[in-house]
């Protein structure tokens, strides 16, 4: 049976990591490179960095303090922010990640995704969606959540995974930050249609939402989260040894 990934993300502004509810009201917390450290070394399976307003500041990806984070930690490691190019994806890469998450950049041109998993593989390619409900639809926005696209969430990471998304990092905006649980109901309806891995992101409050997101959705395979890791109200040790006590796979460290 194939593990269960905990991942924690770095959302980072400014070269600090920073984190809202609902995608807004930024608050600094810390360093990412102490922080990827600290998560390499304490049981996180996979760290995702986001460059958060690269995207929407309309600049590249600061690479300094990625290479650092990336020199730092023993884990895979996810880029994402302002990746619209094959060029973006190659800077990335060389800087140290493993995977990198394409999201504004996608939807500005879908054959980005095409051409990125020609050249690096579907392993190396993530979708970001940043999904919200907007008239009783799943809608895809861009620009860190503030622009609405129009465009169905479901058709749109259909679509992805067939030009060769190999993995999906689904972001709810009506859960981001608000700590009551994942969006399960918007994470069954894009497990239902893809075959290929997806990962949670937003809503996570507390140990029992992880058990209660692998328990009603066996199909998904991972789950993100900041502020309950960065404010140190989960460890994520903790998190494992109870995920493994309600019969759910993860890797464990033995401390």
């Amino acid at each position: 049976m194939i593990t269960k990934r905990i991942i924690p993300c770095l959302d980072v502004l400014d070269g600090r990591v920073v984190k809202g509810v609902n995608f807004k009201g930024l608050s600094d917390v810390s360093s990412p490179v102490t922080l990827g450290k600290y998560y390499s070394d304490n049981g996180a399976d996979e760290l995702v960095f986001y460059d958060i307003t690269a995207s929407s500041d309309g600049r590249a990806l600061f690479t300094d303090i990625l290479k650092e984070v990336a020199s730092t930690i023993f884990i895979p490691l996810t880029v994402g922010g302002g990746i619209n190019t094959l060029d973006d994806f190659d800077r990335v890469l060389k800087c140290g990640a493993d995977k990198v998450s394409v999201n504004s950049g996608a939807i500005k041109n879908p054959n980005l995704i095409l051409d990125a998993a020609k050249r690096y593989g579907d392993q190396c390619v993530v979708l970001s969606v940043d999904a919200k409900r907007v008239e009783g639809k799943f809608r895809v926005f861009a620009k860190g959540g503030r622009v609405d696209t129009g465009l169905d969430a479901i058709e749109w990471i259909k679509r992805g995974v067939d030009n060769g998304a190999g993995e999906i990092v689904l972001n709810s905006i009506d859960t981001d930050g608000v700590k009551n649980g994942f969006d399960l109901e918007m994470l069954q309806a894009v497990t239902e249609v893809v075959s290929v891995p997806v990962i949670a992101s937003g809503g996570a409050g507390k140990i029992d939402d992880f058990i209660t997101l692998f328990k009603t959705l066996p199909k998904v395979d991972a789950g993100l989260a900041a502020s309950i890791f960065h404010f140190g109200e989960v460890k994520i040790s903790d998190l494992k040894q109870e995920l493994y006590k309600n019969g759910i796979p993860t890797r464990i460290i033995k401390e």
